[in-house]
């Protein structure tokens, strides 16, 4: 299919007229959508009549509320039924320190007998004999057990402050 002086022009005038691409090609036929919007961009049609259907709404002015500092309300989940106040300050529970929590005596677990369950901590030189992992149940979906956990997994403030007592 070629593009004559006929095409172009009912081209040019449908287009100016705010035809979409794939509605001009129709129109035509035998030609892609594609092939309008290229043709349209040799022929630098930049121009467009807006579309009855775009016209701009108004939009409707916000009324801001007043804002008050220090009068917030804690919400959380469904609040249908729940009275809005300040929540109660949680306090995490004391952890228990190291050396209160008793060290496991390991199962001797190979790594094939290891399930998600399991403590992962490795025990011995991997490249020995004897090489095991703890195998104790997992604490809180770690992959360690709640000793194990507290070796791996200490707190930051716990490690600076542990730090700055090197430091001194």
């Amino acid at each position: 299919m070629s593009w004559t002086d006929e095409r172009v022009e009912l081209l040019k005038k449908l287009w100016g007229d705010g035809l979409s691409a794939s509605q001009i090609a129709a129109q035509l036929g035998g030609v892609t959508r594609n092939a309008v919007i290229g043709k349209v961009h040799r022929l630098s049609l930049s121009g467009r009549a807006k579309p009855a259907t775009s016209t701009p709404r108004p939009r409707k002015a916000r009324v801001a509320s007043p804002h008050r500092p220090g009068n917030r309300s804690f919400v959380s989940g469904n609040t249908a039924l729940k009275v809005h106040a300040q929540p109660a300050p949680r306090r995490a529970p004391a952890p228990v320190p190291i050396e209160d929590l008793v060290v496991p005596i390991s199962l001797n677990v190979s790594l094939l007998a290891l399930n998600d369950q399991m403590c992962k901590w490795p025990i011995g030189d991997p490249g020995a004999d004897g090489f095991h992992f703890c195998g104790h149940r997992s604490f809180n979906s770690l992959p360690y057990c709640e000793y194990h956990s507290r070796v791996a997994y200490q707190p930051v403030n716990d490690r600076r402050r542990d730090r700055d007592r090197r430091e001194y």
